[in-house]
């Protein structure tokens, strides 16, 4: 009877743990949440699986997130009405000319119909900074806990209000100049997401001179710690790895990958050879912490054992294993059933295995060309890439590679998904979509 009720309560935690999408990926950033029954095939245009989409204003690459019955999403409204993105595979690193007064936003939605239920506007004026013609203003994805809603928009600010779109409070981090590292003129605009950890709002700030992380007492907005980083510009989001013996703050950068104290932002390790852009999200499984970035010629893949103590470079106690010229230059990684799944930008998918690192296939997504920027996310043993142009490949998880469908939305897909309550919300262009079963 003991055993039943244990299986019952722990059934229970994992079912409402399942409702809620928090931050960018998800729960720890994992990009998996199973016992959803999510289609394989939908049509967008018949609304076929289809449970509702609604028109979000303005432009932003930032993801849904979800606590219960909310959602939450970021965006930025131009001035201009045919304000746009440049989407596809190109080498320019021009900044966008919208630079005309913007707002930034917070929306809030109803999951189970897609109706709006409040909005505020965060921000509202002139640009601080540029954005990459292929980037927007709302790059960030925010973070919540249920009691509070944090949102980030670079120079514009980091923003906490409560679920009902009360202001709790606002910081000015100061002007974040992120861009091209060898080309200072370049600005691309920020991407790095807010976490949240315990009673602490955690922002990853990598810019050209200054580059900081800092942390926030959730409740009022004041500095907990900060700490200095000697790093370039990056895009990535901070990871928290939970582990047996201690917890590790993780960063992506380009002149090391760090772990810290995430209760005191002391560096514990560190870990050199990156590339000089790096976008990926720290993402673990297996005791390993799993971080990776595609700017040639480096483009490495690390697996790092957990527990790590100084600079780690080329050490094989801490180093599981690594790859030169296989990472992904802006989509996640994924960890799910004891493989890492790597899609770079150009359809190219790669599974390896987790704990060794041995490649298990390698195959070309059949993708219209303009690439990959949404990172994938898995379900109940399918994996959901989503496509520039607009189209959601579905692929079987596990050691042998079977494409199961092609899904068109319609139109640009940027933002990487998120799964709740049975629903995969999908951010496109001009819409959030809610597919699930009928």
């Amino acid at each position: 009877m003991a055993l039943r009720l244990l299986a019952l309560l722990l059934a229970l935690i994992s079912t409402a743990a399942a409702q809620n999408w928090p931050s960018f990926r998800g729960p720890a950033a994992a990009g998996v949440a199973d016992h959803q029954n999510l289609p394989v095939a939908w049509d967008a245009a018949k609304g076929e699986q289809i449970q509702w989409s609604t028109a979000l204003p303005g432009l932003a690459h930032s993801s849904p997130i979800v606590w219960q019955d909310r959602i939450f999403v970021t965006t930025a409204v131009s001035s201009r009405p045919d304000a746009s993105f440049k989407r596809g595979l190109y080498g320019e690193g021009d900044a966008s000319d919208d630079v005309g007064p913007q707002q930034w936003k917070l929306l809030c939605l109803d999951r189970k119909s897609g109706k709006l239920l409040w909005e505020r506007t965060a921000y509202e004026g002139v640009p601080k900074e540029k954005r990459h013609m292929k980037a927007t203003y709302a790059n960030s994805t925010p973070a919540t806990d249920g009691k509070v809603v944090v949102a980030f928009f670079g120079s514009q600010g980091l923003y906490a209000y409560d679920p009902a779109g009360n202001l709790l409070w606002k910081r000015d981090l100061g002007r974040l100049n992120v861009g091209a590292y060898d080309l200072p003129e370049y600005e691309w605009g920020t991407a790095s997401s807010p976490i949240l950890f315990g009673n602490a709002v955690i922002v990853q700030c990598d810019r050209q001179k200054g580059s900081f992380l800092e942390a926030f007492d959730r409740e009022t907005g004041r500095t907990l710690w900060k700490t200095d980083r000697d790093e370039l510009p990056s895009w990535g989001t901070p990871a928290v790895y939970r582990g047996s013996a201690r917890t590790e703050l993780v960063t992506n950068g380009s002149n090391f990958v760090r772990g810290y104290d995430p209760a005191t932002g002391k560096e514990l390790w560190r870990l050199g050879g990156s590339s000089k852009i790096t976008a990926p999200t720290p993402v673990f499984g297996d005791g390993l912490i799993v971080v990776a970035s595609g700017r040639r010629p480096e483009a490495p893949i690390f697996a790092i054992r957990a527990g790590a103590a100084g600079d780690i470079t080329g050490d094989t106690k801490w180093v599981a294993w690594q790859k030169q010229q296989r990472g992904p230059y802006m989509p996640t990684p994924l960890i799910y059933g004891g493989y890492l799944y790597v899609l770079g930008n150009a359809g190219v998918f790669d599974c390896y295995s987790l704990a060794t690192g041995t490649e298990v296939y390698r195959e070309r997504i059949p993708h219209q060309g303009s690439g990959f920027s949404g990172s994938p996310v898995a379900s109940d043993g399918k994996i959901y890439l989503p496509s520039e142009d607009g189209d959601i490949f579905v692929v079987k998880a596990g050691p042998h590679f079977e494409l199961l469908q092609k899904n068109e939305m319609g139109e640009p897909l940027m933002a990487t998904p998120a799964i709740s309550g049975g629903l995969l919300l999908v951010r496109t262009q001009h819409r959030l979509w809610a597919i699930g079963s009928n």
